[in-house]
């Protein structure tokens, strides 16, 4: 099944982003493991382990479609040296990705790709959703201070 090329590299657009994410949040859940913050370490290593599946829909779908996944292109990681700019970090990356994913469904929905629209729409809700939970972090950390925080996570 052939697709426009376009869709191909909007796929793969997405794509670079959820292995970026990949390795991004598994460096900083390991990172907040070594520090003691088990709380943040489960949680962000799920949410690595989460862009795994999201990556395999998304190579999946690209082979399908008789295109080749680009697995060598990654965008620059953005890697935080403490708590709060880990979580600003990975916000940055989150917001990152939502604009490459609107821009991608909008140009599915023109070439009347459905399948692969519904595909971004449903990775979109999975990014939107760790969106607001870093958001509510970040809120968190403001409300509680920095200590207060950091201890609520060990």
């Amino acid at each position: 099944m052939q697709v426009s090329p376009t869709v191909l590299v909007a796929l793969n657009n997405v794509l670079r982003e959820s292995l970026t994410a990949i390795n991004q949040y598994f460096l900083h859940g390991r990172m907040l493991k070594n520090q003691g913050f088990k709380e943040l370490n489960e949680r962000i290593v799920h949410q690595s382990i989460d862009e795994m599946k999201i990556s395999d829909k998304l190579v999946q779908r690209i082979f399908l479609l008789e295109g080749l996944p680009n697995l060598q292109d990654l965008g620059k990681l953005l890697i935080g040296e403490n708590v709060p700019e880990i979580l600003a970090s990975d916000l940055k990356l989150e917001q990152r990705k939502h604009d490459v994913l609107i821009d991608a469904i909008a140009l599915c929905e023109r070439e009347r790709d459905y399948v692969s629209r519904d595909l971004l729409e449903y990775i979109k809700h999975e990014s939107e959703e760790y969106t607001d939970w870093l958001e509510c972090q970040h809120g968190l950390l403001k409300d509680m201070g920095l200590a207060n925080y950091l201890q609520s996570q060990t």
